[in-house]
């Protein structure tokens, strides 16, 4: 969203940038999914004035706002109720707590993931991917008794992008597979083209982009290839050699749109990659908000 809003306004904003920043964000907040209290535990504790005081040095604090007033003049007597809620910023739960981005040849223009919200043990891992072509294939089968999957794969859905799906919703944080449920499993890694929710806990890499319904590498998937995620070293790559991915490529026909009419078909065809932030491309730059002619 911030992508897109800064498109609009003809600002450059670049998805690596959310990594640069993040890497110098701690996690001050002890609130699922990345700790174990409640919204309203935050709320009681002090809420977003807290936080906004806390951060003031990584922040714009002549900022103004919609009261018409800076941002930190805002907060400044804002006080925290409840330091086990909301942290300080010399004392913070997670040192490095933004979103991680990540490149290979499964996402040469980038993924992302919230590793306040893994599994610290998955953040480097290599496992055989299981390939579900759309959400509906997933549903159908992921709970199969047969399905060939251990706490070790690597769960792929794909058709969940902007153009694909359409619409990126949020429906990466794939649901595991019940036998694997019933064993104790509570995580495994996870990789789409789609979005999750804020509050989903996994780990799971999300806004693959290219994506796979308009041939991106996430397309040409198969189940029983090798994927490495490397986390600390912002990797998430797909162990199969470039010349088995030409005769993949060539043999990959997209799928078929949901709609060829009407707004859907407009936005399928003009909608950008995730990684530009998914606005249509024809709203993307600076433009007059004065009205130059009469309407009646």
């Amino acid at each position: 969203h911030l992508q897109a809003i800064a498109g609009r306004i003809g600002v450059p904003l670049n998805l690596k940038e959310f990594d640069t920043l993040g890497s110098k964000i701690p996690l001050l907040v002890n609130l699922m999914p990345s700790g174990k209290f409640l919204m309203e535990d935050f709320f009681d504790a002090g809420g977003l004035p807290v936080v906004i005081k806390q951060m003031k040095e990584h922040l714009h604090n002549d900022a103004l706002t919609v009261n018409g007033k800076p941002i930190g003049e805002n907060n400044k007597k804002a006080e925290c109720y409840n330091t086990e809620v909301i942290a300080e910023i010399n004392k913070p739960f997670i040192e490095e707590a933004g979103i991680a981005v990540l490149y290979g040849n499964l996402c040469e223009d980038g993924a992302v993931i919230k590793p306040s919200a893994a599994t610290p043990e998955l953040m480097s891992h290599r496992g055989k991917a299981v390939v579900f072509e759309n959400i509906e294939d997933c549903h159908a089968n992921i709970d199969r008794p047969d399905l060939e999957i251990d706490e070790n794969s690597v769960i792929v859905l794909k058709g969940a992008g902007p153009v694909g799906y359409p619409g990126m919703p949020e429906v990466g944080n794939v649901d595991l597979p019940e036998k694997l449920l019933k064993k104790g499993i509570k995580d495994m890694v996870r990789i789409s083209d789609g979005r999750m929710s804020g509050t989903a806990f996994g780990t799971v890499i999300l806004h693959v982009s290219p994506e796979s319904s308009i041939g991106g590498v996430l397309g040409l998937v198969q189940t029983g290839d090798y994927i490495v995620l490397d986390v600390p070293n912002r990797k998430l790559h797909l162990e199969v050699e470039e010349s088995a991915l030409a005769k993949r490529r060539a043999a990959w026909t997209p799928p078929e749109p949901v709609s060829n009419r009407g707004y859907t078909n407009l936005y399928i065809k003009t909608v950008q990659q995730a990684h530009l932030g998914a606005d249509l491309d024809f709203l993307v730059g600076k433009s007059s908000s004065i009205v130059k002619r009469d309407a009646h």
